[in-house]
């Protein structure tokens, strides 16, 4: 029998240090099967998009400072408002959530790439032109409907950018079921032979929960924005009233889709989270298999909660009712997590190194987030701020002080390992401060002016709102300014930061058993499964992979003895 001494010699000797073979720059411009290129390709390319999107945003608050409409005018607001919106869901989160997925699910497996890499491929390059495409809806009339495109509202649009912009959704989306497909298989097939399920990292988790809300929820908008533009440009009457149509059925289709949607935006960073805080605070993760499950309980819970959107389009009291139960009680599986990353680092040796500081910043923002969500599940208060500024604080603080937090403490975290650079943590530090102040700023005094009654979707508004309205203004423009020092700091730390080694942070997960960054194959053997993925604090010895072989075996000869 292969003893543990032995076990973890083999995994020493696969994750010492070798020169892994650099990629040239061209190769992240080419239609690369490369697992690891690929990753790179969306993070960059959300990146990119997420800019845009963050200036739409700037612009949108630079209107809102003032009552009056003397920025942009209504008709240019609504299309900002658009495109900023569906920007920032199919072009920045969904496919940074991909980003991250790509690199990792095969290092954190032990596989040599994706089960479907030319898929993979295809799935990413479909996502440029998506994209571009998204973005001349702009210049040709984009909806003035929200990033719904609710009709008939939408029917009043140019029909020419309301076409462009639902084909460029078509090709997110199906690029979006490419990936999931991939996601899916990988986690399930092409894990090493000695890793269980429950001894599959949380992320992985996460990302099964998320792939099987994607086969099943997206293909529902697909056929919702087909039927639609057969309305704008055949002249059907499925959703269109004054021709017999029905616009509830859209909401219904839409939301079906769009509420399961949050949780695609948000699990996978609960799973970039579930990483981050036992490394840092070098204790197990408290709550493996809880929070494991919990993942597919919220996708489960999360495909039948979508009509808590439509509480105000006549829903029958009694559909109130369920959907508000099922709302509610999909905080269950919520909380469990928020429990267990909190015992996980109680008592912990935390490390506050900007990862960390961005995972817990990502606790304290999404919980209000959630607060705030269960509130609105309520009937009665959610007719009262329905369609009001409190449900744009609601989103935000689930979307960016969730997702968006959650994903920079996983970029953070990765940094060293897709880069073999030490990011500069001063900077990193800067960073958070600004991110963390600017969100609050921005968003907390939403929830007033909601329970005031300040309609959203407004360019002009009464003056008595103008004061809040200033503070989040500002706020917006310190998260503008924040992106300066992370820029700055990724560019300089690529080409000046230290080096990483092979596994800066101490891990256990089998993505830090190779090179940084790693070599083409990702492992020059099958990586072995030396220890349960979060075992922190249990045999010291097995954590410090820079430690010489001869050390560590002398060590577990001396615990043996």
């Amino acid at each position: 029998m292969t003893t543990q001494a032995e076990k973890y010699e083999s995994a020493k000797a696969a994750a010492q240090t070798v020169e892994p073979v650099q990629r040239h720059w061209r190769d992240y411009f080419t239609f690369n099967t490369d697992h690891k290129v690929i990753g790179i390709q969306y993070l960059v390319t959300s990146f990119l998009f997420f800019f845009i999107g963050g200036a739409l945003a700037t612009a949108i608050r630079t209107e809102l400072a003032t009552p009056a409409s003397d920025f942009v005018s209504p008709e240019l607001y609504n299309r900002l408002f658009t495109m900023h919106g569906t920007i920032m869901i199919f072009l920045w989160i969904i496919p940074a959530s991909a980003a991250y997925a790509n690199y990792l699910i095969p290092l954190m497996v032990g596989a040599e790439d994706m089960a479907f890499p030319r898929l993979n491929a295809v799935a990413f390059w479909m996502v440029p032109p998506g994209g571009v495409l998204l973005m001349a809806s702009f210049f040709v009339g984009a909806p003035e409907a929200g990033w719904t495109s609710y009709p008939p509202l939408s029917l009043t649009s140019s029909q020419v950018g309301e076409a462009i912009w639902i084909f460029s959704l078509l090709i997110v989306g199906t690029s979006s079921i490419l990936g999931a497909l991939n996601f899916l298989t990988t986690i399930l097939k092409m894990r090493i032979p000695s890793m269980s399920i429950h001894q599959m990292p949380l992320f992985c988790w996460a990302m099964l929960a998320t792939s099987l809300l994607v086969l099943i929820a997206t293909p529902v908008l697909a056929a919702a924005l087909i039927l639609l533009s057969f309305d704008l440009i055949v002249g059907t009457n499925f959703f269109n009233p004054t021709g017999g149509g029905d616009p509830i059925v859209y909401q219904h289709m839409f939301w079906f889709y769009s509420h399961p949607a949050v949780y695609i935006m948000i699990l996978p960073f609960f799973g970039a989270i579930s990483e981050v805080l036992p490394v840092h605070a070098r204790k197990p993760i408290f709550g493996y298999r809880a929070i494991a499950y919990s993942s597919l309980a919220i996708a489960f819970l999360g495909l039948i909660v979508w009509a808590h959107h439509m509480f105000t389009s006549g829903t029958p009291g009694w559909l109130r009712m369920f959907f508000m139960i099922t709302t509610m009680v999909i905080a269950v599986p919520t909380g469990i997590k928020v429990f267990s990353w909190c015992a996980t680092i109680w008592g912990g040796k935390i490390s506050l190194n900007t990862a960390m500081l961005y995972g817990m910043g990502f606790i304290s923002t999404f919980v209000i987030g959630g607060l705030s969500g269960v509130m609105v599940a309520s009937v009665p208060f959610d007719i009262h701020v329905h369609d009001t500024y409190f449900v744009v604080a609601h989103l935000h603080y689930v979307l960016f002080g969730g997702s968006v937090m959650g994903l920079f403490a996983g970029f953070y975290h990765w940094f060293p390992k897709m880069t073999g650079r030490m990011i500069n943590e001063t900077w990193g530090r800067i960073h958070f401060a600004m991110t963390f102040i600017g969100l609050n700023l921005t968003f907390l005094p939403m929830h007033e002016l909601g329970l005031l009654g300040m309609n959203r979707r407004i360019a002009i508004y009464d003056p008595k709102f103008q004061d809040l309205n200033v503070l989040a203004t500002v706020g917006s423009y310190i998260l503008a300014v924040s992106m300066l020092p992370f820029v700055v700091n990724v560019i300089w730390s690529i080409k000046k930061g230290a080096k990483a080694g092979n596994n800066p942070w101490r891990a256990l997960t089998l993505e830090w058993q190779t090179t940084s960054p790693p070599a083409i194959e990702n492992f020059t053997e099958e990586p072995v499964l030396w220890s349960e993925p979060y075992d922190y604090g249990i045999d010291s010895y097995r954590v410090d992979s820079d430690q010489p072989v001869e050390e560590i075996l002398a060590e577990v000869k001396a615990d043996a003895g």
